[in-house]
């Protein structure tokens, strides 16, 4: 699995880089199906934007972004926000119950 970071229009220090690339693979605790993340960093004149895109197996990309002041707090929050989608789209996969049950569907019709 790879962890990408670009930034544009500026930099991020080494402990930033660092930082971002361990907490984006916290991911993979989450989904294991990930095959890979792009963190960009996009630095404007008083804010800063950060979006995720994760690639998994089988599913369209997952997109994430945040805007704040700072790279960290930002880079946080787009992380929970991309936490919450990949969380939600497991459940959904997982969820076998969906559907009522064929003998359910069959004791419906019975009494009607």
């Amino acid at each position: 699995m790879q962890v990408a970071i670009t930034c544009r229009h500026g930099k991020v220090s080494d402990d930033e880089h660092q930082y971002m690339e361990q907490k984006s693979e916290k991911i993979l605790t989450i989904f294991e199906r990930v095959t890979a993340i792009q963190v960009t960093v996009e630095f404007e004149k008083d804010r800063t934007t950060v979006e995720l895109l994760v690639d998994a197996e089988h599913k369209h990309n997952f997109v994430a972004h945040d805007i704040g002041e700072e790279v960290i707090p930002t880079f946080d929050q787009a992380l929970h926000k991309m936490e919450q989608q990949i969380r939600r789209y497991k459940e959904k996969i997982q969820d076998h119950r969906r559907d009522r049950p064929l003998n359910e569907l069959a004791e419906n019709d019975l009494n009607e």
